[in-house]
C-alpha cells in the first residue's frame, strides 16, 4: 500500500510552523494546495510532497456579514492565487471590512492560518482557515 504524501494534520501543522506545503501531481506537474487525494487537472493520485512559497495576489473578496459558528462576523473573505499557481481562499486580516475597497484586488499577500474552534461545546475537531496579510 502506497504512503499518502501529506495528511491533513500534517499541512496544518506546516502553516503553523510558518510552511505552505502541498503536492505536486506527477504525472502533470499541477500544484494542489491544501492537499487532496486526486490532481485538480488530470485526476492523478500520484503525488509528490513539495514546500511553496507563501505569497499570493488577491483576485477577488466579498464581506461576511453573516457568518458560520466560530467566526466573528463581519470579516473579509478572499480569493488569492498563489505564486506557485493554484487559487485558495481565507480570511484578509488587518483590514476592516467597512474599509474593503476594488483596490484590494491585484495586491499582494502573505499566507498564514488561524486556527477554528470546535463547533461544539462538547468537544470535536478543530478547523483552520488560510489568514492573507496584505504586503
Amino acid at each position: 500500500m502506497r504512503q499518502y504524501p501529506l495528511t491533513f494534520n500534517e499541512f496544518k501543522q506546516g502553516l503553523q510552523d510558518g510552511k505552505l506545503l502541498g503536492l505536486r501531481c506527477l504525472d502533470c506537474g499541477t500544484v494542489v494546495v491544501p492537499p487532496g487525494a486526486v490532481c485538480t487537472s488530470c485526476g492523478s493520485s500520484k503525488f509528490e510532497r513539495d514546500s511553496f512559497a507563501r505569497k499570493g495576489t488577491i483576485r477577488t473578496f466579498t464581506v461576511i456579514r453573516v457568518g458560520p459558528e466560530g467566526f466573528q462576523p463581519p470579516y473579509v473573505v478572499a480569493m488569492v492565487e498563489l505564486r506557485d499557481g493554484p487559487y485558495i481562499v481565507g480570511n484578509l486580516v488587518g483590514i476592516e471590512p467597512e474599509k474593503a475597497s476594488l483596490d484590494l484586488i491585484g495586491k499582494s499577500v502573505s499566507v498564514g492560518a488561524r486556527i477554528v474552534p470546535p463547533e461544539s461545546p462538547e468537544g470535536g475537531v478543530e478547523g483552520m482557515a488560510f489568514a492573507f496579510e496584505l504586503e
